[in-house]
């Protein structure tokens, strides 16, 4: 359950790209005892800047009017598109605005090393990016889905630090076995997240943000059910990983979410245990509907 971001370089200078190799795809014996490793920039080609840039316009076209105003904001905090970015420039800043860094790792990692990389402020990013005919859709994060899709938010105050209280929550769940609860709340909110404004509901799921058909679906579509925010029921709550969700949580300001993580999960992982899952479909009288 790991995923990744973006890093920029100012443009002071030419930017001179890398003609060898691609970075590996999962190379996993290059990667530390805590799962992070080197970007390996130039090692990028210019294919491989040419398709970050096409992802990365083709996403930003369509964030007025669907994602929210404080990503929006600060996307820009990634810097020009025109190459996909050096995370120690990306890190600067960000560790300037909230304390955060991204770090680089080979693609997927252990939960308890996500949960503990996330305790310390540091954000996991794929190294590698996707092959040209995965414009569309990759089976595993990329660095685009990690960059444009989740560090903008990390320049957030707000959410910044919900992300580190879930990764010191997420150390805890492990050893209470409760990381599949732990899972479906970062997938119903940092990955698929919706959240109420005066103008609308907008996305702020970094999933949805990078995807370029589920920003419209989840925002517009008829199809799917939105939800009130609850953290019971979201733990409670299947997904699906093969298609759109057919169920998205709403929360009404980034405050939920922190506030939602400051309990003890204790006494609700027992109780979440003995009431049992819920289809991703699932419909309760008790819900919130919007």
């Amino acid at each position: 359950m790991a995923n990744a971001h973006k890093a920029v370089n100012q443009g002071v200078a030419p930017v001179t790209y890398g003609t060898g190799t691609r970075p590996p795809r999962g190379d996993y014996a290059s990667a530390r005892a805590d799962y992070t490793c080197e970007q390996q920039w130039s090692r990028y080609t210019p294919d491989d800047h040419a398709l970050y840039e096409r992802l990365y316009q083709r996403q930003a076209a369509q964030l007025p009017g669907l994602a929210c105003e404080e990503f929006i904001a600060a996307v820009a905090q990634l810097g020009e598109p025109h190459h996909i970015p050096r995370f120690d420039a990306l890190s600067e800043r960000l560790h300037r605005a909230t304390k955060w860094e991204v770090v680089a790792v080979p693609g997927l990692i252990p939960e308890e090393a996500f949960f503990a990389l996330l305790a310390q402020r540091r954000f996991p990013v794929t190294g590698w990016i996707r092959k040209p005919e995965e414009f569309d859709y990759v089976v595993e994060p990329d660095v685009f889905h990690d960059l444009f899709g989740h560090v903008p938010l990390l320049f957030n105050p707000v959410f910044a630090d919900y992300m580190q209280a879930y990764g010191a929550g997420g150390l805890k769940a492990s050893r209470l076995q409760a990381c599949e609860y732990l899972a479906r709340l970062y997938w119903y909110t940092v990955e698929f997240g919706l959240i109420a404004t005066p103008q609308g509901l907008r996305a702020y799921g970094a999933g949805i943000l990078s995807s370029a058909g589920e920003l419209r679906h989840s925002v517009q579509s008829p199809a799917p059910q939105r939800l009130g925010f609850d953290v019971e029921r979201i733990m409670r709550t299947r997904y699906r990983i093969d298609d759109y969700q057919t169920t998205y949580f709403v929360i009404t300001g980034f405050e939920q979410l922190f506030d939602a993580t400051a309990p003890d999960f204790t006494p609700l992982y027992e109780r979440v245990s003995r009431e049992g899952e819920l289809a991703a479909d699932s419909r309760l009288p008790s819900d919130r509907v919007y």
